[in-house]
């Protein structure tokens, strides 16, 4: 009740009134107000900013009592899978259920909130050592895993999470929450459905990313990336017969910087279409300059899932061979087995387009995904390369023998040539020659090299298969 006096005198007598109103209904009001404001609305639970809020009190309390606090962070394994599968309102059905799961796991004083999307975090306070932790982790990870009733079917998600500690990780909530999100994010690339914890060589990795990706930007606009060239190197004659151009970059601060920590910073900041456009412009350029100096030599250049998946590709690919004057037929498109299994419908169609044009098609790192026989007879592949994993072993390697020659064997059955990449001994060499296979390249002949050297290499090739062409005749 809310109660309003008042008081006044007329005519020499005193009177007063009172106002009495009935707050019920504004007081719920305002509590609703208050819970949509802290809370969820689809779960009920605590949002960000409650979780804020409880957590800044637990790190206090914490301080003072000597215990830790662990926050956990959750995303959700394959949830966008089931929003395109089955739509949102299943979504938001599933993110119920896991909410509800998540809840009878944990001890009543611990917290669990939805930070947003997929995304939720829970606070255990009081912790005594790690492993209670780990232990909840555990726990939550296997509730996960278990199906979920949607639209009268059984429905599977799982979870990754990760862990950060006060006070041993961070001491502000600012800075635990961000440690266990990017635990949360190991986890997932350790292979999802797990947990990890936070340590300092996330963060360093992290910082060293960040760095990367700023120093990666500033290399593409200011033309300070090479190109080199690795051979492609016929079996039987010893003859160039092609190269792959291979992406280099020496950086003035983090000196010489490997593919294969720009291609997956790339890839996360977006950097990696123009770095694509980038490659395929440089390589045609090369394509062009070699045809003129009338050594003309096929070029290999691998085109990464985000460019390949461009529906405008086979245009841009022809408009790079118009703008420089490189003739097709002289570029090879290298795309990884996974990146043409994954939509292989897309792949057909964008492979045959880039065919139309004039070009070859090599399917990279053959035997390390997961290849529809089906799909790969009708995809136009001119050309098989056996991955370097399988020449490691070559010829003690019973496994990598097996593998290697089966890999031939099916190329052959399906009437495309093959390239073996790193090639680094004469027993594997011989080894290729024993089976067949047309095509290597690898340290044995050359590392990847400038153009100005490679040039230079495959004019003195050519030059010592004429002499032994020219010796053997006269022997003859």
């Amino acid at each position: 009740m809310d109660i309003s006096l008042g008081n006044w005198e007329d005519e020499g007598a005193r009177h007063a009134i009172a106002y009495i109103r009935d707050l019920t209904g504004r007081k719920k009001f305002e509590e609703s107000l208050r819970h949509q404001a802290t809370h969820d609305e689809l779960t009920g639970l605590p949002n960000r900013w409650l979780f804020h809020l409880q957590l800044d009190q637990a790190v206090v309390r914490a301080g003072r009592s000597g215990l830790r606090v662990a926050v956990l962070f959750l995303d959700l394994d394959y949830f966008k899978t089931v929003n395109d599968s089955f739509g949102h309102a299943t979504g938001d059905a599933l993110l119920v259920q896991v909410g509800t799961r998540m809840r009878s796991i944990l001890r009543e004083n611990d917290t669990l909130a939805r930070l947003g999307g997929d995304e939720f975090a829970v606070l255990l306070t009081d912790l005594a050592d790690v492993d209670e932790a780990v232990s909840v982790a555990t726990k939550l990870l296997t509730s996960l895993q278990a199906s979920y009733r949607l639209q009268d079917q059984d429905v599977y998600s799982g979870g990754s999470l990760g862990l950060a500690f006060y006070p041993d990780d961070a001491q502000d909530s600012d800075t635990l929450l961000r440690y266990a999100d990017l635990a949360m994010y190991q986890a997932k690339q350790a292979g999802r459905g797990a947990y990890a914890c936070y340590s300092q060589e996330m963060d360093r990795r992290v910082h060293e990313d960040m760095q990367l990706h700023t120093r990666l930007k500033e290399a593409i606009a200011q033309g300070i990336l090479k190109l080199h060239y690795q051979p492609q190197v016929d079996v039987e004659s010893g003859a160039v017969v092609g190269a792959e151009a291979l992406l280099r970059w020496h950086d003035p601060v983090l000196g010489d910087v490997s593919p294969s920590r720009i291609i997956p910073i790339a890839e996360a900041t977006g950097l990696i279409l123009p770095l694509s456009d980038w490659v395929l412009e440089t390589a045609c350029e090369q394509i062009a300059a070699w045809a003129q100096a009338g050594t003309p030599l096929r070029v290999a250049v691998n085109f990464s899932a985000q460019q390949f998946r461009q529906r405008n590709l086979p245009e841009k690919v022809r408009a790079a061979l118009e703008r420089t004057g490189a003739q097709a037929q002289w570029l090879g498109i290298e795309i990884t087995e996974s990146v043409a299994m994954t939509q292989p419908e897309q792949a057909r169609e964008q492979l045959n387009a880039l065919v139309a044009l004039g070009c070859s098609v090599a399917l990279d790192d053959f035997g390390t995904g997961y290849s529809s026989l089906a799909y790969l007879k009708a995809l136009p592949v001119s050309k098989l390369k056996i991955d370097q994993s399988f020449m490691k072993g070559i010829p003690h390697d019973a496994n990598d023998v097996a593998i290697s020659r089966a890999i031939i064997a099916l190329a052959h059955s399906l009437g495309l040539t093959l390239v073996a990449e790193g090639v680094e001994t004469d027993a594997q060499l011989a080894f290729l020659r024993q089976y067949g296979c047309e095509t290597y390249q690898g340290w044995l002949f050359a590392k990847a090299m400038e153009p100005g050297d490679l040039t230079e290499q495959h004019l003195a090739n050519q030059t010592c298969l004429s002499e032994l062409d020219f010796e053997f005749e006269l022997a003859q």
